[in-house]
């Protein structure tokens, strides 16, 4: 900058005006940013004046020009004259080769507009509204990929030795691989520690739902540490609460309520819906297993001439169904369905609805890190009364579930 033609008093107008009009000082037509500018390519030129040493002139090293390259800033993308060595070995460090985002606060709200189920085209729109900067699909998804090495060291993180409530289920999605659009099955965890707190203990893809994975899935909690959980909440999928205690053979099972309803409905005609969930509800609102029991023979000696198939299917289940009943009213309520879970798989899909099919299983992996991680903000207090329930689940499981007090 010429320092004869430098107009003081008319960049402090300039500066004064667009700092009431809330406008960039340091973007595009900003005051600032030729001051911005000549910074940064001084600061350049002072770091290869320092590594041009005698000994690398000596050797024939010497300046050779500079290059022309767009850096986009937070406030906006700045054109920067960036000086060149003839060796070519210059590595500058206040904007590093190859560097065209300099702000680390612009790459973590490209993150967070990704992680709130943005596309790449809204970010781009967003961030050049905002910031005056065009970013490309390409830039925006290597940015992304930073957080692929999160993902890996939070699906490997060491877990708690005991939890005392985890409810697995699973979720279905749609990614594109070699041009095909195929089904993805996203198997999440989620515990409840000691400390009454929510933690999703793991995310694992594969191609369906089945026991077999669930053991393999099982089989790494073990490995990252968890040596006990007291009670798990899973569906009524075939072969799961054998794939559970084949890794934890203490764990008490409860299959879901609900999906047993579900799957029930499915069988019985339209007509009689209505009465037969009525001659149900006094089977899972019992006081107690006995009554429970009595009950479901009523329901049996009413209902199974016409519907054999749904009357075996609760006495075929009925173990893993009524583990509930052992428990006082308060676990209860936690176990007997998988609603936790699945309250928090309607916030994932909140944010992954929009879509479609992604473009691998690593994209669809990252956007649930991420969902996550937003939503495990909120997990930060003990659930609801958990001081009882956590001294009820003491009492059960005795030395199972070791207090810190």
């Amino acid at each position: 900058m010429n320092k004869e033609a430098f107009d003081y008093d008319a960049l402090k107008q300039k500066a004064l005006s667009q700092f009431r009009t809330g406008k960039s000082l340091f973007g595009k037509d900003g005051a600032f940013a030729p001051l911005l500018k000549e910074f940064l390519e001084t600061a350049l030129e002072e770091e290869l004046d320092e590594q041009l040493d005698g000994q690398q002139r000596k050797e024939g090293n010497r300046k050779n020009g500079k290059l022309s390259k767009q850096l986009k800033t937070s406030d906006g993308t700045i054109e920067l004259l960036t000086p060149r060595d003839r060796s070519g070995n210059f590595e500058p460090q206040i904007v590093k080769k190859r560097e065209t985002i300099l702000a680390e606060s612009l790459e973590k709200k490209i993150i967070g507009m990704y992680g709130h189920g943005m596309s790449f085209r809204d970010i781009s729109s967003h961030i050049e509204d905002i910031y005056d900067t065009q970013i490309s699909a390409s830039t925006l998804s290597s940015i992304t990929d930073k957080v692929i090495p999160l993902v890996k060291e939070w699906q490997a993180r060491p877990l708690e030795s005991v939890y005392t409530i985890v409810w697995l289920d699973a979720m279905f999605y749609k990614v594109r691989e070699e041009g095909k659009v195929q089904t993805r099955c996203v198997y999440n965890i989620l515990g409840i520690r000691k400390d009454g707190r929510k933690e999703l203990l793991g995310m694992y893809i594969s191609e369906s739902e089945g026991a077999n994975f669930w053991l393999s899935v099982l089989t790494d909690l073990q490995h990252r540490g968890v040596e006990d959980i007291l009670i798990a909440c899973i569906d009524n999928l075939k072969g799961f609460a054998e794939a559970i205690r084949t890794v934890f053979p203490q764990t008490e099972v409860q299959s879901c309520i609900v999906h047993q309803i579900r799957n029930s409905l499915k069988y019985i005609a339209s007509k009689d819906q209505k009465e037969f969930i009525k001659d149900l509800k006094p089977v899972y609102q019992a006081l107690n297993k006995a009554e429970a029991e009595d009950n479901l023979s009523k329901l049996g000696d009413k209902w199974e001439k016409k519907y054999p198939v749904v009357i075996d299917s609760w006495r075929r289940n009925w173990d893993k169904l009524s583990t509930y009943f052992q428990y006082p009213a308060a676990i209860r309520k936690l176990i007997y369905t998988t609603n936790t879970i699945e309250g928090f798989h309607r916030q994932v899909r909140k944010v992954t609805k929009s879509k479609g099919a992604f473009t691998s299983d690593m994209s669809l992996l990252k956007l649930i890190y991420l969902t996550t991680q937003n939503i495990s903000k909120k997990w930060t207090q003990p659930l609801q009364n958990w001081s009882i329930t956590i001294s009820q689940l003491s009492i059960i499981f005795g030395d199972r579930l070791k207090l810190d007090i």
